[in-house]
């Protein structure tokens, strides 16, 4: 019977530690379309679809398509979202945006991790607190009545630090996936040359808006082109 409880915990701690080695934040933006933009002869074709709202932001995901002879120039920080009075609101840049965007995903990714990491806690408290009881009942010395004791406490106090430590590591992690798919997938300072497409995200504080307004500079002219397009 001890041979078999033994086992048991043995089982379980191997499980969870396979468990907690897995555990990974989700990312903050769920999923990012591939489609973009086709360059038409003699025509900027611009597309335009936003994603769903993350934390304090909205990422908006922009496509470009030079069919024109004319190199355009594409500025992030000149692509706005108007609201229903017409006001332009200006993007986030993509470092405040991933901060503001900590409080969903990221959170939630954290909370995950931290859950997954402190049930390998618990095991791995459970099967050394089990251990504890067992020795101090043959010994004599103070300790706990019996192994099934041992295994409680041992996995009060292994969860609960697993759960700590899991949140620390998790928190730790989803910042750093935030960080590096909101900088990977921004829209980038560029010149869009003819048949050329560009396309990125751009980061919206959380609000209600009914158009995409960018400033496209042509590089030959100098001239700036406005291009209004709806929000979808």
């Amino acid at each position: 019977m001890a041979l078999t409880k033994r086992i048991k915990i043995r089982l379980a701690i191997a499980a969870a530690i396979a468990i907690s080695g897995c555990a990974v934040a989700p990312p903050p933006i769920a999923h990012t379309p591939n489609i973009v933009a086709t360059p038409e002869q003699g025509q900027l074709a611009v597309s335009v679809a936003a994603a769903p709202t993350v934390g304090e932001v909205t990422p908006v995901y922009v496509s470009i398509a030079n069919g024109t002879d004319a190199t355009r120039s594409v500025v992030p920080s000149q692509v706005f979202a108007l609201n229903e009075s017409g006001e332009r609101v200006a993007p986030l840049p993509p470092g405040e945006a991933a901060r503001q965007a900590g409080s969903a995903k990221e959170l939630q990714g954290a909370i995950e991790s931290a859950a997954v990491s402190g049930v390998g806690g618990a095991a791995v408290g459970a099967g050394a607190g089990a251990i504890a009881g067992a020795a101090g009942r043959s010994a004599g010395w103070w300790g706990f009545g019996s192994p099934g004791a041992g295994a409680l406490v041992g996995t009060a106090f292994g969860g609960g630090w697993g759960i700590l430590r899991g949140a620390e590591r998790g928190q730790t992690r989803a910042d750093q996936q935030a960080n590096q798919q909101i900088e990977a997938l921004a829209l980038k300072p560029e010149e869009v040359r003819k048949d050329f497409t560009v396309s990125g995200y751009v980061f919206f504080p959380k609000g209600q808006y009914n158009q995409v307004q960018m400033l496209l500079v042509d590089r030959e002219t100098g001239d700036t082109q406005v291009v209004n397009e709806p929000w979808h």
